[in-house]
């Protein structure tokens, strides 16, 4: 059977189809969620996608926390459930308190669209159980505010638990320590600011995101 992957919409997302086509592209079924729904559909993974949830007002995901739908990914969560939050998906968890830290501007106050080279820190996540420790891996970003900011015991957290998940092989955007994606305490939750969804095929320019995607459907299995 399929894994299917629960893809969820805020008004404002726009990356919701790129990250459909890019798990269907690898066998999976995909629904997309509307964040009005007070509960998910039966997806044994969750992505929150990339783009501009509530236009980013406020900050970005500071509204789209309190969607209804947030209430059953964190049940989700609970249960152990996968879930990837990407760009703006990762600045929602962070305001959900599902990950640690935040997003803010980036350093030069410039928003950013480019490839970037990513170094796999843990290969001990859903986001990575596929991709070995120290694989470089190019995938593009696509933002102005994922300069990744902590406390500093924060950081010493994620460091001691081996929570980094990816980081910047040169730093683009000011983030603390060069992170760019962190997983939380039960490693079933991870945040990236770069889209794999956007490098599952060579004619994007690279396919590296396949084996992060890859790696969230590897865990759907152990949930069946």
């Amino acid at each position: 059977m399929a894994a299917r992957v629960g893809v969820v919409l805020f008004p404002g997302s726009n990356c919701e189809h790129d990250v459909v086509e890019a798990v269907e592209a690898l066998g999976a079924e995909a629904d997309i969620v509307w964040h009005a729904k007070s509960a998910l559909p039966d997806v044994d993974a969750v992505v929150l996608p990339g783009g501009f949830a509530h236009g980013d007002y406020l900050r970005p995901g500071a509204v789209a926390r309190f969607s209804p739908v947030m209430s059953a990914v964190g049940d989700f969560v609970a249960d152990g459930g996968p879930v990837v939050g990407i760009c703006n998906g990762f600045q929602v968890l962070t305001e959900a308190g599902l990950l640690p830290g935040a997003l803010q501007k980036n350093s030069g106050l410039k928003f950013l669209c480019t490839m970037v080279s990513v170094r796999v820190e843990t290969a001990n996540s859903v986001l990575t159980s596929a991709a070995e420790t120290g694989q470089v891996l190019r995938i593009p970003i696509n933002h102005f505010e994922g300069n990744y900011t902590c406390p500093a015991e924060t950081l010493a957290e994620l460091r001691d638990q081996d929570r980094v998940v990816l980081r910047y092989v040169d730093n683009p955007n000011g983030s603390t320590d060069s992170i760019a994606g962190v997983c939380n305490e039960g490693r079933n939750v991870v945040g990236l600011m770069p889209h794999p969804e956007r490098a599952s095929d060579p004619l994007l320019g690279s396919e590296d995101g396949r084996v992060l995607l890859r790696s969230l459907l590897a865990h759907v299995p152990a949930l069946r």
